[in-house]
């Protein structure tokens, strides 16, 4: 009887109805991928009332590994999208550069903050040897 409490205790997942949409990609096999994101109603007909979204992927080769760029492209045609491709993929690499130094810059400005009572004089303090 636990089991069928433990299953009724799990979320309903339900798919919104009214923000469905129909997915396309387009890849040369080779630099990268567009993701089309084209609007649908519940029975699968185009929704004019939203608009279609598109989205880049690729990958780059870097000395520590491939380093996945994903980003948005805004454009209302699967050709416009195309011509966008190599921009999106350079403002996501700049910000991919960006985020990297500023990780860098934060661990490298860290402070190291020893434990309450790990150091300083007098009985209390830690790490030393006791005898009785």
């Amino acid at each position: 009887m636990q089991s069928m409490a433990a299953q009724n205790d799990l979320p309903e997942v339900q798919l919104d109805l009214k923000a469905l949409y129909r997915e396309d990609v387009f890849t040369d096999r080779r630099a990268g991928s567009i993701r089309r994101l084209t609007p649908v109603t519940a029975d699968g007909s185009v929704d004019p009332t939203r608009p279609v979204l598109f989205s880049g992927q690729t990958q780059l080769l870097t000395p520590a590994g491939v380093l996945p760029l994903g980003f948005e492209i805004e454009a209302a045609t699967l050709e416009e999208a195309l011509k966008k491709f190599p921009d999106g993929v350079r403002v996501a690499l700049e910000q991919a550069i960006d985020e990297a130094r500023e990780l860098r810059r934060e661990a490298a400005s860290r402070i190291v903050v020893p434990e309450v009572g790990a150091a300083g004089p007098g009985p209390a303090s830690g790490g030393k040897i006791k005898f009785p």
